[in-house]
């Protein structure tokens, strides 16, 4: 099993003109995946930190990405493939609603 990230873009004017059922179905399909296991959930309010050279931390409110449409969530998924991961995520209401989902394969370092 690899482990991809995924991120969900998307807005209200989006969501508000997806038809309700598909908006509906998209949710279903989000707790189906939350019941096998995936971690998934929608954003706060971002801020950043720094600690450049070790020498002192700083933070700042707000985003550093920017995209043309707003980050609405993150989900942690296990699957076979990024083909997989890219099915499980074709019907989540970002990808549906007008928005959409980048998958990101996880590499890990020993």
């Amino acid at each position: 099993m690899a482990t991809f990230i995924t991120i969900g873009y998307g807005d209200r004017a989006g969501y508000d003109q997806t038809d309700p059922a598909l908006r509906n179905a998209a949710h279903e399909h989000d707790a189906a995946l939350r019941e096998r296991g995936i971690i998934m959930g929608t954003v706060g309010h971002p801020f950043q930190v720094r600690n450049h050279d070790g020498t002192e931390v700083v933070t700042q409110e707000g985003p550093f990405l920017q995209s043309a449409l707003p980050i609405a969530g993150f989900a942690i998924i296990e699957a076979d493939s990024i083909e997989e991961a890219t099915e499980l995520v074709s019907q989540t209401p970002c990808a549906v609603a007008h928005g959409l989902v980048e998958v990101w394969p996880l590499q890990t370092t020993p």
